[in-house]
């Protein structure tokens, strides 16, 4: 299990850029596929973006492709998200999350991840 824990969030005009944080501890992040995801209240919890261990593969939702983009620092155990031309409908909860698992990064559902952060509240204003 490796702890996460996100920062970044806040409250944001529509149009803007906001980069949120996922600082890991505990077994080696490197060797984890890292993810965030984002919920909004009831409805499901939506994938967001995925990012093999190295790197060197990444896969976004539609919704976000673009605009989103994701990154990690193996050196200093963090992930990102870079959020440019925010919208209000990317108004939710953003969490990072990891797993051990090996497989296509387009394949990953929710139940794939063991380790979960404890959320950031991210908000657009029209």
């Amino acid at each position: 299990q490796v702890h996460l824990v996100e920062s970044g969030g806040g409250l944001v005009q529509a149009g803007s850029s906001l980069r949120l944080s996922c600082a890991a501890s505990g077994r080696s992040f490197s060797s984890y596929a890292m993810a965030w995801f984002r919920q909004v209240p009831g409805k499901e919890q939506e994938l967001v973006a995925v990012i093999s261990w190295s790197g060197s593969n990444t896969f976004y939702a539609d919704s976000v492709k673009g605009r989103f983009s994701i990154s990690r620092d193996n050196a200093n155990n963090t992930l990102y998200l870079e959020m440019n031309s925010l919208k209000p409908e990317d108004t939710a909860v953003y969490y990072c999350a990891a797993t051990s698992l090996v497989a296509a990064l387009s394949n990953f559902e929710r139940a794939d991840f063991g380790s979960w952060g404890q959320g950031t509240q991210v908000t657009v204003s029209s």
